[in-house]
């Protein structure tokens, strides 16, 4: 087989049930090798798998383990040559994966790839296409300059706003919910990084794939549907924590050591003060939505 898809399910049976019917739409979906990772949901998510899709191999794990260390489970079972790391709450359009595959096949020193990503309105998923979160862009977001200047260059680097969404582009990473990555650019790096429960691990992970001399490159004619924060939703101060935990380790490993322990620990404290106030917005508005529907 040549394509491998991971798949890893935490409390989202339809929407996982959905992403698998839409993968088997794929023209060469008969040859897909196909493991779901299910992070102790609790829910029917298993009885969906039994009954409908027995094709699809199983991890059910008996605690939630995060992405990372799902995904770290199931890509050493697989014989494929290419690993594609699928959300379930993804929806592929057409043959998608196909395209993606003979994108790496057509692009021998391509290491990963990543479709266009769109919302469920349609509207670009900018996370599909990125440049790394230097200190400098990280300044840019926070202080709204990206939003300010969408198309500079520079302002806007860490989403690419300025980049045509319809040209294929080298970036420098993808977004984790649908990226297929080669398993000979993953011999030497290693799998995921297990420190990160789950968000920013698809970041570490292409920075980690570039390192060692592969291209990561943006492939729009390959259109996938990404229903972000499915399952983050759940537990949305969890994840916010999880988001800036990935944030953290992500500078740790390949920033801190380019700068003084103070300006490391200023950037910390701005990431935690960053997660503090996201917890607190949400916090009221959950209390808020609650009032006004009583």
């Amino acid at each position: 087989m040549k394509i491998a898809i991971v798949i890893v399910n935490w409390r989202t049976p339809l929407l996982l049930k959905r992403c698998l019917q839409a993968i088997s739409n794929d023209e060469s979906a008969g040859a897909f090798e196909i493991v779901v990772v299910d992070n102790a949901s609790g829910d029917q998510s298993l009885a969906i798998l039994a009954n409908e899709f027995s094709h699809v191999k199983v991890i059910a794990n008996q605690d939630n383990l995060g992405f990372s260390k799902a995904c770290n489970q199931a890509i050493p079972q697989t014989k494929a040559e290419y690993i594609l790391l699928l959300n379930p709450d993804t929806l592929i359009v057409g043959s998608a994966i196909s395209q993606l595959a003979t994108f790496l096949d057509n692009n021998p020193r391509c290491g990963a790839v990543g479709p266009k990503v769109l919302n469920d309105d349609g509207t670009l998923q900018l996370a599909c296409r990125r440049s790394f979160p230097t200190p400098a862009a990280a300044l840019f977001r926070l202080t709204y300059l990206s939003k300010l200047f969408p198309g500079h260059p520079l302002f806007a680097k860490y989403n690419m706003t300025y980049a045509d969404a319809e040209e294929t582009c080298p970036v420098d990473a993808l977004s984790g919910s649908c990226m297929m990555v080669r398993r000979k650019a993953i011999a030497p790096i290693g799998l995921l990084d297990e420190d990160i429960f789950m968000f920013g691990e698809d970041i570490d992970w292409c920075w980690r794939i570039k390192q060692a001399g592969w291209q990561i490159f943006y492939y729009p004619e390959a259109v996938i549907y990404h229903s972000h924060g499915a399952a983050s939703r759940l537990r949305p101060a969890g994840a916010t924590v999880n988001l800036h935990k990935g944030m953290a380790v992500f500078y740790r490993k390949h920033f801190s050591s380019n700068y003084w322990p103070i300006f490391n620990q200023l950037v910390y404290l701005a990431i935690w003060l960053r997660a503090l106030i996201f917890i607190v917005i949400n916090t009221c508005k959950s209390r808020l939505t609650r009032q006004s529907s009583l």
